[in-house]
């Protein structure tokens, strides 16, 4: 019966991350097309803009949300699992209220500091009036936050799959054109378009389960304070992740210039949403079941096991694939003037593989609502990356950054693991440092074929080292979840 469980609990796991990791696939597929476009159109220094203006709405954008997209999956995941649909339906109108709250004070924040957010950011022209027009940019990602915390919390989780899918389809179709006409002066325009169609996409799936009603009451003010209590270590976090991200963009621009931002931030990109796509996939189904455990001990235990594993499984070729075949992929997915970038993220991918594992452990006190034990966890790794980064870029330049993306991904894991043991008994099985050990040492064998110089014999034993790595993925796979005789049996029914 316990073999049972676990096969079944491993095929759940892998159905959805299946489910989410194919849309993702395809996500990343039409991203492809949509950063090749603007890679010609725009060139670095376009890109490096964008990313300018990005990482400074995400820094509002996280500074004034109060953490209620990630504190509602957890409130709402409690009640949903113990089939309080009336307790639900209020938490949904309270987080909407509140989101609604959020969206305008950040709205305001942007227009009051457009000022100051032109001299942080910039040294050369005036962007001021950029920043105000950016300003509802911030709204909507609030409204965006809350709506897809309810349908997660819920276990909408083929909506929101297809909300994902319909919005990179959308950003393609509409961001385009604009640059192909307006050129740079298309980006603000684009962002607050873009912002427009991610927001109404959740809206229109979240309203058919939950129709909008934000009558106010007493209740809701007080119930939300306790949300924002639990929410403000996100806001924290997210700020100091935010700031860490601006000030790295800020630095390159002032000490290299707006194409090396530009190089870094399709490196970054590359490693962080392409490459991390798993792990995406991961979070959507993952987070609300760990937040439904309320004790600690064999059953978190096991549940954060089982997901090492199988993100560690399915990480693992991919990752080989990437990192052996960048040179290719890089060209494929901007230009030819983005191949200096080729070290960083060969070397900064590596920080994937430590990700599957220090991932699943970091969500523990989020699930737990342990606000403090969370942001202690996200300040260590973003002083460490911030300080990696400045000391290595100036010692190795953008390989050097690519470097310490990895080391600061490696300090976390271990940070991850010591405190998360003292803090809630959480113990590494035997088999998920089996996989560690496998998984790390393909990672890096990976690695080093990277620098053949022979072309010929590179793509000969980088293609049959993918070929393995997946065929050793394949394998545990089969004999985790029993995935060849569910595949032979829909053969032989055909």
């Amino acid at each position: 019966m316990e073999k049972k469980e676990k096969a079944i609990s491993y095929s759940h796991i892998l159905k959805y991350m299946s489910v989410f990791g194919g849309v993702q696939c395809l996500s990343i597929l039409i991203s492809v097309v949509r950063n090749k476009l603007v890679a010609v159109l725009l060139g670095p220094n376009g890109v490096g803009l964008i990313s300018l203006f990005n990482s400074t709405i995400k820094l509002i954008s996280d500074s004034t949300n109060l953490g209620l997209s990630m504190s509602a999956v957890k409130t709402i995941s409690e009640h949903f699992d113990s089939g309080n649909s009336e307790k639900v339906t209020y938490l949904v109108r309270l987080i909407r209220v509140w989101c609604l709250f959020t969206g305008l004070l950040g709205m305001f924040v942007c227009l009051v500091l457009s000022p100051l957010l032109d001299s942080w950011t910039f040294e050369w022209g005036d962007h001021t009036l950029h920043f105000v027009l950016l300003s509802p940019v911030i709204a909507m990602m609030a409204v965006t936050g809350g709506e897809l915390a309810i349908l997660k919390a819920t276990r909408k989780l083929k909506q929101v799959a297809w909300i994902s899918f319909l919005g990179v389809i959308g950003t393609l179709v509409l961001t385009v054109p604009i640059y192909y006409f307006c050129g740079e002066a298309g980006i603000v325009p684009s962002l607050v378009v873009v912002a427009l169609l991610q927001m109404m996409l959740p809206v229109i799936y979240s309203y058919r389960y939950f129709p909008l009603n934000l009558s106010m009451s007493k209740g809701l003010y007080d119930d939300g304070l306790g949300m924002v209590k639990l929410g403000v270590a996100f806001v924290f976090a997210g700020i100091m992740g935010s700031g860490v991200d601006f000030a790295i963009r800020s630095y390159l621009n002032t000490n290299g210039s707006l194409g090396i931002v530009g190089l870094y931030n399709a490196g970054y990109m590359m490693t962080m949403v392409y490459a991390g796509m798993v792990f995406s996939a991961m979070e959507t189904d993952y987070f609300p079941r760990l937040s439904a455990i309320n004790s600690i001990g064999e059953e978190l235990n096991e549940t954060v096991n089982r997901q090492i594993e199988v993100s560690l499984i399915l990480v693992s070729p991919l990752l080989a694939f990437f990192m052996i075949g960048l040179p290719v992929i890089i060209p494929l997915l901007y230009t030819s003037e983005f191949l200096p970038l080729t070290g960083m993220v060969q070397i900064a991918i590596l920080s994937m593989f430590i990700r599957a594992v220090a991932l699943p452990i970091a969500y523990i006190p989020l699930s737990k609502g342990d606000s403090a034990s969370y942001l202690l966890m996200e300040a260590g790794y973003d002083v460490v990356l911030l300080g990696a980064v400045i000391w290595l870029y100036d010692a190795f330049g953008l390989t050097g950054a690519g470097a310490a993306i990895t080391f600061a991904a490696l300090f976390d894991m271990g940070m991850l693991m010591i405190y998360m043991h003292y803090k809630y008994n959480y113990v590494m099985s035997r088999q998920v440092v089996k996989y560690i050990v496998l998984f790390f040492s393909m990672g890096i064998t990976a690695f080093l074929i990277t620098f053949l110089e022979n072309r010929n014999v590179y793509w000969i034993i980088g293609f049959v080292f993918v070929l393995i790595s997946s065929g050793i993925s394949l394998n545990i796979l089969r004999r985790k979840t029993g995935l060849w005789n569910k595949l032979k049996s829909k053969l032989i029914a055909r």
